[in-house]
């Protein structure tokens, strides 16, 4: 099978913070994390296709957000292809018990997704890869990211759940980052369990590239 993206199309990735990346500020406008290595994979695997990128993650995102934004960010734009990254700030502002919370719960989070796509499909002609929300840790001691961990397998099913119903293309990325971890301490991909160093985002970035070639 060949690569999915063509010369001539375009790319739109959307989310929160890990796919925002400063891309609105000082490293406009792909930001520096995997959007931005993605874009760099294309053009060293793919030098002669010439291939569009567009990054819209906002740093705080929940899926809230993204559904209220979506005409401007995502509809407009008319991409071929659609990446999706969200779900770790639906289920903090759950656990933290934010103004919002009840808006977060997994129930709310698969609606809102269900309806994103549903749209899309209707609205769009384009290629969709749903990516996991991810938590880089195997802390067991810890009672915090003990509960993270728990809670984001009920969000991380739903993204499956979807890519299922809507036949999108997936990267796991939980299960990729939890592979990683049996071989080196979690300092390795991330400052935080949240947000991935440059090796994290490298690790993103060639799994979502790779996706194109499934």
């Amino acid at each position: 099978m060949g690569f999915s993206i063509k010369t001539g199309q375009k790319v739109l990735c959307i989310g929160d913070s890990i796919t925002d990346c400063g891309r609105r500020a000082e490293f406009a406008p792909l930001g520096n994390g995997y959007v931005k290595y993605f874009h760099d994979l294309l053009i060293v695997r793919y030098p002669e296709r010439n291939i569009g990128v567009i990054n819209k993650g906002i740093s705080g995102n929940t899926i809230i957000d993204l559904q209220n934004r979506w005409t401007d960010d995502v509809i407009y734009h008319k991409p071929d292809w659609l990446t999706i990254l969200i779900g770790i700030n639906d289920l903090h502002h759950v656990l933290g018990k934010s103004p919002d919370w009840q808006e977060c719960t997994v129930e709310k989070f698969e609606q809102r997704y269900s309806e994103i796509l549903s749209r899309t499909k209707k609205q769009l002609n384009c290629g969709i890869v749903l990516l996991e929300p991810f938590y880089i840790s195997i802390d067991s001691a810890d009672a915090w990211r003990t509960t993270v961990l728990k809670e984001l397998k009920n969000y991380v099913n739903v993204v499956r759940k979807l890519a299922e119903k809507f036949d999108t293309k997936i990267v796991k990325l939980q299960e990729i980052f939890q592979n990683q971890l049996k071989y080196r301490d979690s300092e390795t991909f991330c400052p935080e369990p949240v947000h991935p160093n440059a090796t994290g985002h490298l690790i993103i970035a060639s799994h979502l590239f790779d996706a194109f070639s499934s």
